[in-house]
């Protein structure tokens, strides 16, 4: 390989956290991308860095910083250029495990591609301003990190003396599975194709359809009811015991503070936060990334419903109960803390060396909603998180201009602008698996032949993106296959 090892690297993926909440608005700690699966200490790209444009709606804006990106070029022939394959980076760091391992690489190996993951400005290492103050933080949107790659694109061809006929193809999962379609709709002329996974297209602001699958998968993973009614009943009873006696809640759940000093806002974020367990658990059920611990590898729907159903005559309340403590030890907390101005507390850090909640938080403000509330599965997880709650969020973490009103309306701007469900591109594929809560915004059923869309039976978030498995389901190899045989064609390899 022409690459050196990156000496500091971690060889896991740590969600170690001191307080607050490890899964929010459906995103994990360091964003919703794990680093992929059978990684064994293969060299890894050193990091490099581009001198990219501030704001590129202002052609007289000079400003300047440095984004992080990196290469594989291991499989490329300069004297013979095959395709450029790019990863976008998302809502967290770039991890430089993925430019060695993934689906992706195995078909840069196939295609004789050159591999460039380029990270996402505010998110990682790549740092456009002294800090993420709201007035700094008005750079950070999908438009400048779509410009952000337009211009990184032209820069890579003219410094590896591209010739004009090579062709880009961008690859991304969850948010960057929508820039991935956006980028192709917008710049045409730069990028020849993309693989969208995973991708919200369709901005929305009350995301209720989250819950749904997340309890419809239950149904698809279980086959059957006997799980679903276990945790409907488990929160009837927690519901009914903060009535009567909170304290035994407080003990179960081991919460950091008791109820008694809780506000309303600390009670809607403990709902949401046992709630959040279950969505963290669906949406990245069995798939191929690095666990924090092995113990926690085999954490799925069907072992933590089998728990469920095993244990008896126990209270259902006690069994969701020792799930939260499960996650609680696979998190590193010692204690459940649901308080509301804590989490707030956390989001107004305006300082560098967050893993990028502040940012992602106010994405959903300025561009995006896509807030999990408990509306559309009020049986299941009760109705204490619902709009209003993620919506004051957004005012109390960057001001009262942020209320339903500017929400509303900057999400409707966003599907104006790309197009939502409705966009029109060709030359992209859009993957989804069935188990995925992201799904519902997402295009599952082919529209367009130039836009195929393949549906993945029994899959999670991203799950084609990750290495093959030898647990890999047969919808799942047949998917990766079929996403190969799309890029065949557009590399024109067929």
């Amino acid at each position: 390989m022409r690459f050196i090892t990156l000496s500091c690297l971690l060889l896991v993926l740590c969600y170690a956290v001191n307080g607050g909440k490890h899964f929010k608005l459906g995103r994990s700690k360091g964003g919703n991308l794990g680093a992929p699966g059978g990684y064994k200490g293969e060299p890894l790209p050193p990091a490099q860095w581009f001198k990219q444009k501030l704001d590129h709606s202002s052609p007289s804006d000079l400003r300047t910083w440095k984004q992080r990106y990196f290469v594989n070029d291991s499989f490329y022939d300069f004297n013979n250029q095959g395709p450029v394959f790019l990863m976008i980076g998302g809502e967290g760091p770039a991890d430089a495990r993925w430019m060695v391992k993934g689906a992706w690489i195995d078909y840069a190996q196939k295609f004789k591609a050159l591999c460039i993951n380029l990270e996402h400005r505010y998110y990682g290492e790549s740092h456009p301003t002294e800090d993420i103050s709201v007035k700094n933080l008005q750079y950070l949107s999908s438009y400048q990190a779509l410009a952000d790659l337009a211009n990184f694109i032209q820069a890579m061809n003219d410094k590896y003396k591209l010739h004009s006929n090579v062709r880009w193809i961008a690859f991304g999962g969850s948010y960057p599975g929508s820039l991935a379609a956006w980028l192709r709709l917008k710049y045409p002329h730069l990028v020849y194709a993309a693989v969208s996974s995973s991708g919200p297209l369709l901005a929305k602001v009350n995301f209720m359809e989250y819950y749904e699958v997340v309890v419809d998968a239950l149904r698809e993973k279980t086959g059957g009811e006997d799980c679903v009614d276990v945790l409907k009943m488990a929160h009837k009873q927690i519901t009914t015991l903060m009535k009567t006696d909170p304290s035994i809640v407080e003990k179960e759940f081991r919460v950091c503070k008791p109820f008694s000093s809780a506000s309303t806002n600390d009670i809607k974020n403990f709902y949401n936060s046992i709630a959040d367990d279950f969505a963290d658990l669906v949406q990245y059920n069995e798939d191929n990334r690095i666990s924090a611990d092995v113990k926690y590898r085999n954490l799925t729907i069907n072992t933590v419903c089998n728990m469920f159903l095993s244990s008896g005559a126990q209270p259902a309340y006690k069994k969701l109960a020792a799930f939260n403590s499960i996650i609680l030890e696979k998190t590193n907390q010692t204690c459940l803390d649901y308080s509301y101005d804590n989490m707030i507390k956390e989001l107004r850090n305006m300082t560098w060396g967050s893993e990028g909640a502040r940012q992602w938080m106010y994405q959903t403000c300025t561009e995006f909603g896509f807030y999990q509330t408990s509306s559309g599965e009020i049986e299941v997880f009760g109705n204490d998180f619902t709009l209003d709650f993620f919506i004051q969020q957004c005012e109390d973490i960057f001001g009262k201009k942020y209320n339903a009103d500017f929400v509303n309306a900057a999400v409707a701007w966003t599907n104006i602008n790309y197009g939502a469900l409705d966009i029109a591109i060709s030359r992209v594929v859009f993957v989804h698996g069935s188990v995925d809560p992201w799904h519902a915004l997402g295009i599952t059923k082919t529209q367009e032949n130039e836009a195929p869309a393949i549906y993945i039976k029994g899959t999670a978030h991203c799950a084609n993106m990750y290495p093959r498995s030898e647990n890999d389901s047969s919808e799942l190899i047949e998917a990766r296959l079929e996403i190969e045989q799309y890029l065949a064609g557009w590399v024109g390899q067929l």
